[in-house]
C-alpha cells in the first residue's frame, strides 16, 4: 500500500526559512544593509528634479540646473553601482542557501526509515528532490535579492514622501490600499492552489515512472490501454490544476496593474489643489509624483512575481514536508545480550489497515535454519520484514538479546539481523563504493571471492558503465551480507527470479554465506524446508504449525498436505 508524504504547515515553512536566514546572517545584513544604500541613492534624484523644478520656476540661471543635473547623474551611476553590489552579494547567497536546501533534503530522504520509504509513491519523493527543490532554488536565486531590494527601496520611497509633504504622502498611502485587497484575495487562494498543482505533479511523475520501468510487463500482459489511461488522468489533473492557479494570476496581474494609478491620480488632484492655493511649490508636488511612479518598480518586483514566490512556498512546504515524516526511533541504549530472537504476541498492519499478523509467537534459536512456508498471501514476508527491523510492530515485541530490533541503530541492526530479497539494487558506482563497507581492499576481495564473484577483480570497476545480469547483482548483494557478518540472515526467496544455471551458482554461494549463521528462510520451494531445522507454517497471518520436517509430516496437517501437493508438482515438471 502507498502513502504520501506529508506537507509541512505555513509555521514550519516560516521556522525552515528563518533557520535559513540564520546559517548566513552575515549576508543577510550586508544585503540589508547595501540595499539600504542604493535605495537612498534612489531618493535623491526625484527630490534634486523637484528642486530644478523650482529652481528653474525661481529664474535661477543654468549654473544652478547644471549643477544638480551632475547630482541627478550621480544619484543614479551611486544607485547603479550598488545595486549591482548587492545584486551579487543575493546571487551568492542564493546559491549557498539552495545547497543547503538539497543537501538537507537528501540527508532527510536518506533517513527515512524504510518501512517508510518503500510505501511512498517514487514519483512524489522524486518530484519534490527535481521540480520542487529546483523551483525553491531558482527563487532564491534569481528572485529573493530583486525582491530584497524592491521591499527597501519601496519603504525608503514611502518614508520620503511622507516627509516631502504629509498629506501628499498619506493620500498615496491610501490609493495603494487597493493592491492591499487584490493581494489579500489572492494568497488566500493561492497557497493550497499551487500544493494541489505539485500533489497532481507528483502523480503525473509517478504514473510516467511506473510506466516506463513496468514496460516489459505492460507489453506482456497487454496493459497499454490501461496504462495510457492512467497517464492520461494524470495529464488532465495536471492541466486542471495549472488552469486553477492561472485563472488566479488573470485576476490578480490585471488588478494590480489597475491599482498602480490610483495612488497617483489622487496625490495629483489633491496636490495641484495645494498647489494652486499656494501651500506647496511644483517642484514639491513634481518629486511626490516621481517618487510615487518610483515606486511602481518595487512593487512590481513584490507583487507581479509573488506568483512565483507561492509557487515557491508551495514547493518549500512540500520540501519540509520531510522534517514531519515518520523518524526512526530512537536508538536502544544497550546492544543486545545475546543471538536469540523473540517475536511475542505480534499484531502488524500496513498503513492503519486490517491486521495482515495475528498474536503471532516465536523463538528463533541462535544458530538453527528456519523454515517459513504457507500460501501467498499468509505473511511471511511480513514477519521476516519484523524480524529484520524494516517495519514495527503494531502490537507485540521482535526483539534480538531482549532488545526491540526496529529499535537499533541502522550499524548496529545490519550487525545483527539482515535481510537479503528478490529485489537488489546496484548504485552507478564502483565495485568498492557498491559493497557499501569502509574495509581493505583485501577483505572485499576475500568476500567476492567466497560468493564466487570472479567478475570482480577490478574493485574500480564502474557498475553505471558496465551493468551486471541478476546473478552477478545476487553475489554483489551476498558479499555485503559476509561483509556486515549478522548473525542472522533473513532469505525472502533471493534466488527466485534467477535462472536455474545462474540459482544454482547463488546458492553455493549462499551456503558460503550461512555457514554458522542463523537462518531464516521464507520459501515457496518446500525443499528448503526439508533441509531445515524447524518449519514455521503460516496461515492468514498466523504460526498454525511448528516443529521439524518429520513431526509436521506425522501430525498430517497443513504443511503435510503442503508438501504432497508441491511433491506432485515437483515430479511432474
Amino acid at each position: 500500500m502507498s502513502a504520501k508524504l506529508p506537507v509541512a504547515g505555513q509555521r514550519l515553512v516560516v521556522r525552515a526559512t528563518m533557520r535559513l536566514i540564520a546559517a548566513d546572517k552575515r549576508s543577510v545584513l550586508a544585503l540589508i544593509g547595501l540595499n539600504s544604500l542604493a535605495a537612498l541613492a534612489g531618493l535623491g534624484a526625484p527630490w534634486l528634479l523637484g528642486r530644478v523644478i523650482d529652481t528653474v520656476a525661481a529664474g535661477g540661471g543654468a549654473a544652478a540646473v547644471d549643477r544638480l543635473a551632475l547630482a541627478v547623474l550621480g544619484c543614479a551611476v551611486a544607485q547603479i553601482l550598488i545595486s549591482r553590489l548587492a545584486l551579487a552579494l543575493g546571487y551568492r547567497f542564493g546559491e549557498r542557501t539552495s545547497a543547503r536546501i538539497r543537501e538537507t533534503f537528501l540527508r532527510r530522504a536518506l533517513d527515512l526509515p524504510a518501512s517508510v520509504i518503500e510505501r511512498i509513491p517514487a514519483g512524489d519523493v522524486a518530484a519534490r528532490g527535481t521540480t520542487d527543490v529546483d523551483a525553491v532554488a531558482g527563487t532564491l536565486r534569481d528572485l529573493l535579492p530583486r525582491i530584497l531590494i524592491g521591499l527597501v527601496e519601496m519603504l525608503f520611497v514611502l518614508a520620503a514622501v511622507l516627509l516631502l509633504s504629509p498629506l501628499l504622502g498619506l493620500l498615496g498611502v491610501l490609493g495603494l490600499t487597493g493592491i492591499w485587497f487584490v493581494t489579500r484575495w489572492y494568497l488566500k487562494r493561492a497557497r493550497d492552489a499551487y500544493l494541489r498543482e505539485g500533489d497532481a505533479n507528483s502523480w503525473l511523475a509517478e504514473e510516467l515512472a511506473a510506466t516506463t520501468s513496468g514496460a516489459r510487463t505492460v507489453e506482456a500482459f497487454g496493459l497499454a490501454d490501461r496504462r495510457l489511461a492512467a497517464g492520461n488522468a494524470a495529464i488532465d489533473e495536471t492541466r486542471r490544476t495549472r488552469l486553477v492557479t492561472l485563472a488566479l494570476r488573470s485576476v490578480f496581474l490585471p488588478g494590480v496593474e489597475a491599482s498602480y494609478a490610483i495612488p497617483l491620480v489622487l496625490v495629483l488632484l489633491a496636490g495641484g489643489l495645494l498647489y494652486l492655493d499656494d501651500r506647496i511649490s511644483l517642484g514639491t508636488l513634481s518629486a511626490a509624483l516621481l517618487y510615487l511612479r518610483q515606486l511602481v518598480n518595487p512593487l512590481d518586483t513584490l507583487l507581479l512575481r509573488i506568483e512565483q514566490l507561492q509557487a515557491a512556498s508551495a514547493s518549500f512546504a512540500r520540501i519540509e514536508g520531510l522534517a514531519a515524516a515518520p523518524a526512526p526511533a530512537a536508538y536502544a541504549p544497550d546492544p543486545p545480550r545475546d543471538d536469540r530472537i523473540e517475536v511475542r504476541g505480534v499484531r502488524f498492519a500496513y498503513d492503519r489497515g486490517r491486521d495482515v499478523l495475528h498474536d503471532v509467537d516465536l523463538t528463533v534459536r541462535p544458530g538453527e535454519r528456519l523454515a517459513v512456508v504457507g500460501l501467498s498471501g499468509a505473511g511471511k514476508s511480513t514477519l521476516g520484514r519484523l524480524i529484520a527491523g524494516v517495519d514495527r510492530p503494531t502490537a507485540g515485541s521482535v526483539t534480538v538479546g531482549g532488545v526491540p530490533i526496529a529499535d537499533l541503530p541502522p550499524e548496529l541492526l545490519r550487525e545483527q539481523v539482515v535481510l537479503v530479497t528478490q529485489e537488489l539494487h546496484v548504485f552507478r558506482e564502483t565495485v568498492r563504493d557498491n559493497l557499501m563497507v569502509p574495509a581493505p581492499d583485501d577483505e572485499l576481495r576475500r568476500a567476492l571471492a567466497t560468493v564466487g564473484a570472479d567478475w570482480a577483480d577490478d574493485l574500480d570497476r564502474d557498475l553505471g558503465e558496465h551493468p551486471l545480469d541478476g546473478a552477478q547483482a545476487q553475489q554483489l548483494a551476498l558479499a555485503r551480507v559476509l561483509l556486515a557478518g549478522p548473525h542472522t540472515v533473513i532469505l525472502d526467496e533471493a534466488t527466485a527470479l534467477l535462472d536455474p544455471t545462474a540459482a544454482r551458482d547463488a546458492e553455493r554461494a549462499l551456503a558460503a554465506v550461512l555457514h554458522g549463521r542463523t537462518v531464516i528462510a521464507i520459501a515457496h520451494r518446500l525443499q528448503t524446508a526439508h533441509d531445515a531445522d524447524r518449519v514455521a507454517v503460516m496461515h492468514d497471518g498466523r504460526i498454525i504449525e511448528l516443529g521439524t520436517h518429520d513431526e509436521l509430516l506425522d501430525a498430517d496437517g497443513s504443511y503435510a498436505a503442503l508438501w504432497r501437493s508441491w511433491h506432485r508438482a515437483d515430479q511432474m515438471r
